[in-house]
Order: structure tokens, then sequence, then C-alpha cells
């Protein structure tokens, strides 16, 4: 879902190519001799040419030495960028101090580290850029060599002309960073929602691919299941009066009912909703989910309250049922002792809560749960950690997903301290409930706070 896809705040996650900038000064090299070899031996405008060539090969050196020493593929952290945009500020300051300062039109040029700054690197680096920009404008509106001109002649900018271009210069720089960060936030923003659509698409496609391969498990498991229910019937017939085997064969024959029963619910996801005609109030619905944990030895308590209205009333959902009963299962298989299932609801939600007192889910995977392939927890056994308990975590995948499609979100925790076990909160709202068909008026009764039923 969404919430796997990378945030666009993220700006550890944004590296930029050190071949970008490295093509970017050489680009900038490029310019900067074919003006200064123009101005000074095509217009013979007197000028320090050799200062202004030798600034000029320091960039070229230095972009020699980062092709030699780095591959061009290398992601540069935020502070190494940052430093390099701060390198190139000063050396086309020190080149536009030898030609005129911010008389020279060429000064405008200084705002393109910020520019690039903004696109890329986090805020806090573009600010301090922006910050060592302006001191560069400012100190070279006080101290340059004059502008180059024609040998005799000399052209002395008014001191009004100088300031209204450092306005103009500071001018840019807040508003082509804000301007280039909007643009590039925006554009990130974009990239991770077409990422995170595409995160859904491939898990709905997952989950087809499950649905499939359900149906073929069905169908193939099938006939086993009926040869063991038969075996375990004509065992049960045969044994005599009193046999110490009677209570195993019968629960192998109630557990092999029970799969089959399973891999029939698989079967019906995929059906049409409105096939299942039949309608039943919340606290049936929850009831049919914990049924099957009845005999499990784990207290399972349901408790009912209701803010506003009537008890939600709607339609057999196999998706609801499935997914509801895959958490359910989950919570009774880790819980120690107790599971406490709390179903409320009023005019805007309805929620469901269901709680246990095992170990919880763990630190490390409870970000990733919902994931194929992501187990939720670890099963200690004797003090040792079992982790085939946790499975594959595509029942958890399924259940999620099923449920999502409904409308449901999930929220999933752990208990505070000292307390122990995991919560998963499942919530509808009212509104998206009532176009699934699955709340409406019951028989007239108001909404009420229940009475807990213990399995």
């Amino acid at each position: 879902m969404p919430e796997q896809a990378p945030p666009s705040h993220d700006f550890g996650a944004r590296r930029l190519k050190l071949d970008t900038l490295v093509r970017l000064r050489w680009l900038a090299v490029i310019g900067q001799t074919a003006t200064v070899v123009f101005v000074r031996f095509w217009l013979e405008y007197p000028m320090p040419i050799g200062l202004c060539l030798a600034a000029i090969a320091l960039s070229a050196w230095l972009n020699l030495f980062i092709k030699i020493r780095y591959p061009s593929s290398l992601r540069l952290q935020g502070r190494t960028a940052a430093l390099l945009l701060a390198y190139d500020v000063l050396q086309l300051s020190v080149l536009l101090s030898l030609t005129g300062g911010l008389q020279n039109p060429f000064a405008v040029l200084i705002i393109v580290p910020v520019i690039v700054s903004a696109t890329t690197l986090a805020p806090r680096l573009t600010v301090m850029l922006g910050g060592l920009v302006i001191v560069a404008v400012t100190a070279l509106g006080l101290w340059h060599m004059p502008l180059p001109w024609p040998e005799g002649e000399a052209l002395t900018m008014p001191y009004l002309y100088v300031l209204g271009v450092w306005v103009a210069l500071v001018s840019a720089v807040f508003f082509m960073g804000v301007y280039a960060f909007r643009v590039a936030e925006e554009a990130r923003q974009l990239a991770d929602a077409l990422t995170a659509t595409e995160l859904v698409l491939a898990r709905e496609q997952h989950l087809w691919a499950l649905d499939g391969l359900a149906a073929a498990a069905a169908h193939e498991l099938g006939t086993p299941l009926a040869t063991i229910a038969l075996v375990s019937k004509e065992l049960e017939r045969e044994l005599p009066p009193g046999s110490p085997y009677a209570e195993d064969v019968a629960l192998l024959r109630s557990q092999s009912q029970r799969c089959r029963d399973i891999l029939g619910k698989l079967t019906s996801l995929s059906t049409d909703p409105g096939q299942h005609v039949d309608r039943l109030p919340l606290s049936h619905m929850l009831a049919e989910v914990v049924e099957p944990h009845a005999d499990t030895g784990i207290d399972i308590q349901v408790k009912f309250s209701g803010e506003a209205g009537s008890e939600p009333v709607g339609r057999r959902n196999p998706s609801i049922l499935y997914g509801l009963g895959n958490l359910v299962e989950n919570a009774v298989d880790f819980a120690e002792t107790t599971v406490e299932i709390a179903a409320k609801w009023n005019a805007d939600n309805v929620s469901l809560t269901i709680a246990d007192d095992g170990p919880g889910f763990a630190s490390e995977v409870i970000d990733h749960i919902g994931e194929p392939y992501v187990t939720t927890r670890s099963r200690a056994i004797e003090g040792v950690e079992d982790h085939e308990a946790g499975g594959l975590g595509l029942g958890f995948f399924i259940a999620k997903t099923l449920l999502e499609r409904t409308g449901a979100r999930l929220d999933l925790s752990n208990r505070e301290a000292p307390a122990h076990g995991a919560i998963v909160r499942i919530v509808w709202s009212r509104e998206a409930m009532d176009r699934l068909g699955i709340s409406g008026k019951s028989d007239g009764s108001e909404g009420h706070d229940g009475p807990s039923a213990h399995s």
C-alpha cells in the first residue's frame, strides 16, 4: 500500500549523482574559457587573463581528479554535494572579482548552484549555500577589479545601479531557490504517488495469483480430505466403547471437516458478494468468526458498545469473514490465556479491536507486516524461538488486503509495558460500510453496551 512508498520529505534518501555536477562544471569551464578568450583576444579589452585562466584551470583540474578518483555513477551525500556547489560559487566569485564584480553581466550565473541545490538537497543545505551566495555578491559589490573595457576608456556604473544589481541577485536567490524547491518537490510527490500506485497494483496482482492458487489447492486437496474423513469415520465406528483412541479419532475427523470448510471459504472469496443475500448483525458475524476457536483453551472475550444508532447489520461478506477469521486465529495461536475482541460503532465509524496477551509483534518487522513473505511473529516454546511458527506471512497479507478492499484501515501495535501482546485495530467508515451494504438498521434496538461473550 502507499505507506510502503518512500516519503517525499526523506532528503537522506536523495543523492545527487557526481557525474551531474562534473558535467555542469565542464559546461561552466567551456563557457568561462570562451568568454575570457573572446573578450581578451577578439575584443582586445585589457584584463588579467593569466589569473582568469588559472581560476578556470583549477575547476578543470578538480574535474579531472574527480573523474579519475571516483566512479561516475557515485551518488553524493548531501554535505559533499553542497561543498562542491560551494566551490563553484567561490570559483565564479573569484572570476567575477577579476572582471568587474557585479558590473559584469555574467554575475547572474552565481545563483545557478543555489537552483541545483534546491532541486536535490535538503532545505537546510540550500539555505546555507544561499547565504554563501549573498556574502559573495556583497563582497563583489564592494571589492572588485574594473570591468574590462577598451584601452584608454573606463566604464564606471553608478553606485545606485550596483546596489540595484545586488538587490536583484539577492531576490533571485530567494525566489529561484523557493521556486525550484517547490517544482522539484511537486515532481517528487507525483513520483511517490506513481510508485505507491505501482505497489498497490503489484499487490493486487499478487493477491489474484493467490486466489487462483487457493482454488487449485481446494480442488487438489478435496479428494484426500474426503478420504481422511471417510477413514476416520470408519475407525470411529470400529473402535470399542471406552477406547482411549476414541477422542483422538473424533478430533481427527472434526479437523478434517474444518479443513474442508476452510477450503470452501477460499473458493468463495472471488464470487460476487451480491450472491450472498443472507444478512447478519455485527455480533452474529463475530460469533461466526470466533466459533471455530471455541475449543482451543484460550478465553476469547467479545464486547460490544455503540454510541449512536443501531448495531450494524449487513450481508455475509466472505472477504470480511475470512480476513477477521485469519486475524482471530493469529491472535489465538500466540495468546497465552486471553484474546479480547472489542466492537464499537458510532455515526461515523465502525471499529474492531483484536488484542491478545502473547509476545506481540517483533519490533524489526512491525513496519512491514502485511507484505507477502514477512513473518508476523515468532513463537517462543520452552524458551526457544520457533521461527517456523510464524509462517510466511501470506495469511496476514491476504487478510489485510481483503479487508482493505472493503474500505477498512488496519493499525498494528503492541501493548504498552508492563503488559504484553499484540493489538490489531480495524476501522471502517460508516459511509464505506453503507456503500458495501454492511451496515443498516436492525430490529430497532438502540446502540448498547452489550454483555461480554466468553469462549
